[in-house]
C-alpha cells in the first residue's frame, strides 16, 4: 500500500467517523477520487477491522458501524486534548459510574500523546480544581442512551418529574444534550404536546427506552445553548423582566450565568438581559449586585412597583 493510499484511507476513516451516513459520491468528492476508488478503500478498511456498512438508496453510501472489536479511532490534536481533559473531568465530575473507567482510559491516552499535547493537557489539569456538589449526579448509561438517540434520530420514552414534582410519561424526538456546567438538559420535540421542550436529565426516571427512527425536524433555534438558557433562566418563573444594561454582553456574562439570565448583545457597550425569579422580594437586591446602570424594558407592574419601593426606601435612608 503506497503512502498516498494510506493517507487517503486515514482521511476516509476520519470522514466516516465525523458523520453517520455518507453517499459514495460525496466521499469521492471529498477525497478527490472516483466512486470505484472509494469502494476499494472501503474494502481495505473492512480488512483492517473497521465495520463499514453499505447503505441502501439510489446513489448508495456508507456508514461506519459497530463491530465485534473496537478499532483504533482517529483524533486530531484539538480532539485529543479535549478527550484527555474530558476524561479527567469525568473522573471527578457529575456523571456516575465512569470514574474508574475514565482514569484507565486517560492513562492509555496520555501514554501515546505527543509531548506538545501532553504539556497542554498538563497545563489545563493544573489549572482545573474540581469543586464537589456542583450539581446532581447523572447515570452514565442514561447520558449514553440519550446521546446515541440524538445522533441516530431515535425516539425516546421516559418518565419525567416536572418542576412541581408531577410525574408524566413523555415520548420525544431528541435533538441535542446541553450541559450548563451544573446540569444536563435535553432539547427534544415532545410528540404528545406537539412542541419543543427542554428536559432536565436528572429528572428523567431511569434509562429511557428507544424506539423507531424519525425524520429530523427544524430546530427550535439556531443557538441551542441560548435557547436552553432562556428556558431555564426566565420562562419557568412567575416574575420575568427584560432589561437594557449599560455594559457589554461579555462583561455582564461574568455576573450572569446562563442558568440565571439570557444575554443578547445590542452593541459594544450595551446588552439586553432576560431574567426571572420565584421570589419578588429578592429581585431588587439581585439587580443591585450588578453595579451597572440599566433600564427596565419589560416587566409586570408588581416588579416595577417593588423596584420603586426599594429605591425610595434607600433614598430615604441616606437623606
Amino acid at each position: 500500500m503506497t503512502t498516498g493510499t494510506s493517507a487517503r484511507l486515514l482521511r476516509l476513516l476520519s470522514l466516516l467517523q465525523a458523520r453517520r451516513d455518507w453517499p459514495g459520491a460525496d466521499l469521492a468528492d471529498r477525497l478527490r477520487v472516483d466512486v470505484r476508488t472509494v469502494r476499494r478503500d472501503v474494502e481495505r478498511l473492512r480488512e483492517l477491522g473497521y465495520p463499514v456498512h453499505a447503505t441502501p438508496g439510489v446513489a448508495g453510501g456508507y456508514r461506519l458501524g459497530a463491530g465485534a472489536a473496537l478499532p483504533p479511532l482517529l483524533l486530531d490534536d484539538e480532539e485529543a486534548v479535549a478527550v484527555a481533559v474530558g476524561l479527567r473531568t469525568a473522573a471527578n465530575g457529575t456523571v456516575s459510574g465512569i470514574e474508574e473507567t475514565s482514569v484507565r482510559a486517560l492513562a492509555k491516552l496520555e501514554q501515546v500523546l505527543p509531548a506538545r499535547l501532553r504539556h497542554q493537557v498538563a497545563a489545563l489539569n493544573t489549572a482545573m480544581i474540581p469543586l464537589g456538589g456542583a450539581g446532581p449526579i447523572i447515570d452514565a448509561e442514561t447520558l449514553t442512551v440519550i446521546a446515541t438517540a440524538c445522533r441516530d434520530h431515535q425516539r425516546l420514552r421516559f418518565g419525567y418529574s416536572g418542576y412541581h414534582g408531577e410525574v408524566s410519561e413523555r415520548r420525544v424526538e431528541p435533538l441535542r444534550l446541553v450541559h450548563t456546567g451544573r446540569r444536563w438538559y435535553l432539547v427534544a420535540f415532545d410528540v404528545d404536546r406537539d412542541d419543543w421542550r427542554t428536559f432536565r436529565v436528572d429528572r428523567i426516571d431511569g434509562v429511557p427506552d428507544t424506539s423507531f427512527r424519525f425524520a429530523p425536524r427544524e430546530p427550535p433555534a439556531e443557538d441551542l445553548a441560548a435557547y436552553v438558557s432562556r428556558g431555564i433562566s426566565s420562562s419557568p418563573y412567575p416574575h420575568q423582566m427584560v432589561l437594557r444594561v449599560n455594559a457589554s454582553a461579555e462583561a455582564l456574562a461574568a455576573d450572569v450565568p446562563p442558568t440565571v439570565g439570557t444575554i443578547e448583545a445590542i452593541d459594544e457597550h450595551t446588552c439586553r438581559v432576560s431574567v426571572g425569579s420565584n421570589n419578588l422580594s429578592v429581585v431588587p437586591f439581585y439587580l443591585a449586585q450588578w453595579e451597572v446602570d440599566f433600564v427596565v424594558e419589560e416587566a409586570p407592574d408588581e416588579v416595577k412597583e417593588r423596584l420603586r419601593l426599594v429605591a425610595d426606601r434607600f433614598t430615604r435612608a441616606v437623606e
